[in-house]
């Protein structure tokens, strides 16, 4: 099981423009003048993004601070995400009804950098059912199915044997990274894109959200 954190098991948007408003400031002495679009892409798709559209060269070092200091003010003020933010509905009992199966491995497929994923979790109690060490995180690619790939070749290794994996996430992003690979791809409709347009991109279930456990269950369980 590889689950999107944004605004598939919590909604904490306001906070990243905030850190990425104060990561630039720090590394460029720039202001935010143009924000990137942040739904389903990686930290990495929108740190180049966002450097280049305030015209300056992203360059592997200028990433990297970026992604240094948006860790630093993430490390500071990651105590607001409680009250800034929201676990979305249905996603605590999802993630305890599936760690309850033997045969059921969860992580991440996010676009976070991993330090920033556990703190969103972490903030709502989220965090206890997940393996952090086989995820694909955001620094790793701007294309999303490589995040797929990575996190199917940690758990592969770690476990020593193949998964059958599904891929949970509210975008046409979280969908086409589980086809790339094929993965079940199972879509969420509490984001920025209608359940038609997941329909659309390829899910092969969509549901409105994770408040119906039984649903969601049967959604991912072969």
């Amino acid at each position: 099981m590889l689950w999107d954190i944004d605004r598939t098991l919590v909604d904490v948007r306001d906070l990243g423009r905030h850190w990425y408003r104060s990561a630039l400031r720090a590394v460029a002495g720039l202001d935010l003048v143009h924000t990137p679009h942040f739904g389903g892409r990686t930290e990495r798709w929108i740190t180049l993004e966002l450097l280049t559209s305030h015209a300056l060269d992203p360059t592997e070092e200028l990433v990297a601070r970026m992604h240094a200091e948006l860790v630093d003010v993430a490390t500071r003020e990651h105590a607001q995400l409680a009250t800034a933010g929201r676990a979305l509905p249905g996603a605590r009992a999802a993630l305890e009804a599936l760690a309850g199966r033997a045969d059921v491995v969860q992580s991440l497929v996010t676009g976070n950098l991993p330090e920033i994923a556990r703190f969103k979790l972490a903030a709502f109690d989220l965090d206890e059912h997940l393996d952090f060490g086989i995820g694909g995180y955001g620094q790793l690619s701007e294309h999303r199915p490589e995040l797929v790939l990575e996190a199917v070749r940690l758990a592969e290794a770690k476990h020593g044997r193949g998964f059958r994996t599904v891929v949970v996430g509210d975008t046409p992003h979280d969908v086409e990274a589980a086809l790339r690979h094929g993965a079940v791809a199972v879509g969420v409709a509490t984001g920025s894109n209608t359940a038609e347009e997941l329909r659309e991109a390829g899910a092969h279930v969509v549901l409105t959200d994770l408040a119906d456990t039984a649903a969601v269950l049967a959604a991912v369980l072969p």
